[in-house]
This record gives structure tokens, C-alpha cells and sequence, in this order.
């Protein structure tokens, strides 16, 4: 008999870290089954997207990308997951092309399912083969779920049921990608500053990993303000973590935030990086905005945009609120017109761009560690531990390098920097 001919697969995430892990891991687990990784739809027998759906511009991308899937490769059978999935089933279903919809409580057994389905024809064990992945980076799940219940917020509509990842099995994931060749790990969740474990939360769970394992660099997803506290923040000390903080803001206004349902005042924000910058003074803070949301008027903008300013954030997104079925703020007065939301989109958007050229100028003429990741082009980018993107030509192969560089000008999104010799060559 000759060789079973391996399922070949295609996948695709969008929106959150989270998504960007538990699509790595469904591929690791579809390699170990037997199945053949691809990255172009037109050789697929099966292409997975896994969906977001914050936005609605996050469920115009899953449907562009699924009508584009269908196009490319007509025979390919389309399966959609994730929160687009859980949360609308049915409008996905009816794209042309869409054999399977399923939501996020059955992306844990996707592989069963699509072979019991008859999507994936099960491959004898022989087939199996282990899943490299990529060796600069590895996003790790820790926890899921929210009850939280933002007004805006669609997610816990989506991601009911909490749950947090025994500090055990998060070890053994972190170890698994540090024998890969990873540099750095990325601690990822639903909210991860509620993170617990029999007791033991976030604060546990990152001593742990510092004392159990030998991580080069790790990096948090997310944090929610009033979760920041000198005991968490003191960990920082630590090289290893890198000074880069998420944080959430979503308004600068009180008001605003408190008809948002957020659970802290701009004080408590500001308390929050006051802590933060007192142990790691070059950290980055980065965090997202809503603009337009339902009731926000034009003193309420400026107020927001004012505290914006004094946070000097590394990086700003800047979303223009949209409202979200079944939520709170989607049944409130939307008195914000979307030609309002774009003026104030773009407002935000300057200050956005003028916050994180005064942060990237502060480290020019500096030498800083640099961990190689891709090249476009002859161009190589990498990331900084504080977030800071650094691009550089080399004939080198620098993937996976960590290295030395000097921050030498602002380059587009980032800064231009000259590579020097390396600290860590990639492990083979």
C-alpha cells in the first residue's frame, strides 16, 4: 500500500493575543495528529479561521476573509471558530462556501470534531510530526473567560465560562517552546489579572515561572488597572519581564468610564502608572480608546484626550466605538454621528502617533537588546523588552537573535538601529 496522502491545512487568527495562541496551539495539535500545515488557501484541503468580533470591523474581516478563502480555492472546506462564531453562528453559515461553524467551547476538541465531521479524514500515528511553530515568539493561553460585563464589552457574551491553567501545565507549555528555540513568551487570556488558580494568582503564577524556568523574556498581554499593585509591579525588578504594560483605558473621562461600567476612575489609572514607572521608569505603556461612545460629548473628548496626553503613552489604539448586540451600549441613545466619531478618531489618532515619537525619541543614541524577528525585503524588525519596534539591514540571518543594538533614528512605526555582535545566537 502506498502513503496516506497527509490533510493539508490552512489557518488564519484574528483580533486578541489569546486568539493568536489557541490558533498556535490547534496547529500544533493537527501536526502531532497527522495533518499537513500550509499556508496558502490555494493548497488547502481545509482552511480555519478563528474570528473576532470586539468590532464590527473585525466581523467585516472574518467575512472578507472567508469570501476571499472560497475565491482562492473553491474545493477547500471552510470552518469558522472563535467569538464571531459563538456569537453568530448562522450569518457565517450562510456565506457561500462555510461547511462548519463552531464556537468557542468546541475550539478545545476542533480536531476530533472536523475528523468525526468528516472534514479532516483521521492519519494513522505514523503521520504524526512535531510542530515547530514559530521559534522567536510563543503565545501561551492562561486563563479565558469574563464576567465582568463592560457595557460595550461583547466578550463575556462570548467567553462565559472562567477558567485559569494549572501553574503546573503553564510551565510545562513555557519549557516546551524555551526546547523550540524561544526567546520570549507571551502570557495571554481573556483578562489575566484575574488569573487563579487554588488560591494562587497572577503574582504566584509569575514567580513561579521566574524560578522554574529558563525564559529569556516574558511578556504579559493585559492588565486591567486596578489590578496594578506594588507587590505585582515589584516583580519587575526581574530582567526577565519585560517593561511593557497593556493597560486598558478606554476613556479619559470619568463620566464616560463610569456609563461604560469600567471598574476604576482616571485617579486609579494614574495611580496605576504612577506604580509602574516607580519600579520600571522606561517601561511602555500602551492601551486602547474608544471614541464615540454613546453620550460622549465634545467636553467628555476633550477631557479624555487631555488625559491621554499626560499619560504619554508608547502606544495608543484608538477605536471608534460601534455598538456591539446584546450589550448594554447597544441600547442606549447612539447620539454620536459617525462624521463626529471620525473627527475624533483622527484627533486621537495625532496624538496617538505624536505620543509614541516622543517615546521612541527617548531612547535614541541608546543601546538597547533587540530580539530579531523577520525580514521584508532585505529590512529586518524586531522588538525591544519595552515594545519598542527596531529595524535594521543585514545580509545575516538574524531570526531569533538577540543582539545588541543602537537606536540611531524614528523610522515609519519604529526606530532605525545598527545591529552589534550578538548575545544569543538561535538554538538549533
Amino acid at each position: 500500500m502506498g502513503e496516506i496522502r497527509r490533510s493539508k491545512v490552512a489557518l488564519d487568527s484574528l483580533g486578541c493575543k489569546l486568539n493568536q495562541a489557541e490558533t498556535e496551539l490547534l496547529a500544533r495539535q493537527l501536526a502531532e495528529a497527522g495533518h499537513e500545515l500550509v499556508s496558502a488557501v490555494g493548497e488547502a484541503d481545509v482552511y480555519i479561521l478563528n474570528t473576532c468580533t470586539v468590532t464590527h470591523i473585525a466581523d467585516r474581516k472574518s467575512r472578507h476573509l472567508l469570501r476571499q478563502a472560497h475565491r482562492e480555492n473553491p474545493s477547500a472546506r471552510l470552518v469558522v471558530v472563535g467569538c464571531y462564531a459563538e456569537r453568530s453562528p448562522q450569518e457565517l453559515a450562510r456565506l457561500e462556501g462555510v461547511d462548519l461553524v463552531l464556537g468557542n467551547e468546541q475550539k478545545q476538541a476542533l480536531v476530533r470534531l472536523l475528523e468525526e465531521r468528516g472534514c479532516l479524514p483521521p492519519q494513522p500515528l505514523a503521520q504524526a510530526c512535531p510542530y515547530r511553530g514559530s521559534r522567536t515568539r510563543a503565545f501561551i493561553k492562561v486563563q479565558d473567560g469574563c464576567q465582568r460585563f463592560c457595557a460595550y464589552c461583547v466578550v463575556p457574551l462570548v467567553r462565559r465560562r472562567e477558567e485559569s491553567l494549572p501553574p503546573e501545565r503553564v510551565i510545562a507549555e513555557i519549557r516546551h517552546w524555551i526546547s523550540l528555540g524561544a526567546r520570549e513568551v507571551v502570557l495571554t487570556g481573556t483578562e489575566i489579572g484575574a488569573y487563579n488558580w487554588q488560591g494562587a494568582g497572577l503574582k504566584e503564577l509569575l514567580e513561579r515561572i521566574l524560578a522554574e524556568t529558563d525564559v529569556a523574556r516574558l511578556r504579559l498581554s493585559s492588565l486591567q488597572p486596578q489590578e496594578i499593585t506594588p507587590e505585582l509591579v515589584g516583580l519587575w525588578r526581574d530582567e526577565r519581564l519585560c517593561p511593557h504594560f497593556h493597560l486598558s483605558l478606554q476613556s479619559g473621562s470619568d463620566t464616560v468610564l463610569a456609563r461604560m461600567k469600567r471598574r476604576y476612575t482616571t485617579a486609579r489609572y494614574q495611580q496605576a502608572v504612577s506604580m509602574i514607572r516607580q519600579v520600571a521608569p522606561e517601561a511602555a505603556i500602551t492601551t486602547d480608546v474608544i471614541v464615540g461612545f454613546p453620550g460622549e460629548t465634545e467636553a467628555e473628548f476633550e477631557e479624555s484626550l487631555g488625559f491621554c496626553r499626560r499619560m504619554e503613552f508608547a502606544r495608543i489604539h484608538v477605536f471608534p466605538y460601534s455598538p456591539r448586540p446584546g450589550t448594554e451600549a447597544a441600547r442606549m441613545p447612539q447620539q454620536v454621528g459617525d462624521k463626529v466619531k471620525k473627527e475624533r478618531r483622527q484627533r486621537m489618532l495625532a496624538l496617538a502617533e505624536e505620543s509614541a515619537r516622543n517615546f521612541h525619541q527617548r531612547f535614541l543614541g541608546r543601546t538597547m537588546a533587540v530580539l530579531w524577528e523577520k525580514q521584508m525585503g532585505g529590512v529586518w524588525s524586531g522588538l525591544t523588552a519595552n515594545y519598542i519596534k527596531v529595524y535594521t539591514k543585514s545580509a545575516e540571518d538574524l531570526t531569533n537573535r538577540l543582539m545588541p543594538v543602537k537606536l540611531e533614528k524614528l523610522s515609519g512605526d519604529g526606530v532605525w538601529g545598527e545591529a552589534r555582535c550578538s548575545i544569543s545566537s538561535p538554538v538549533s
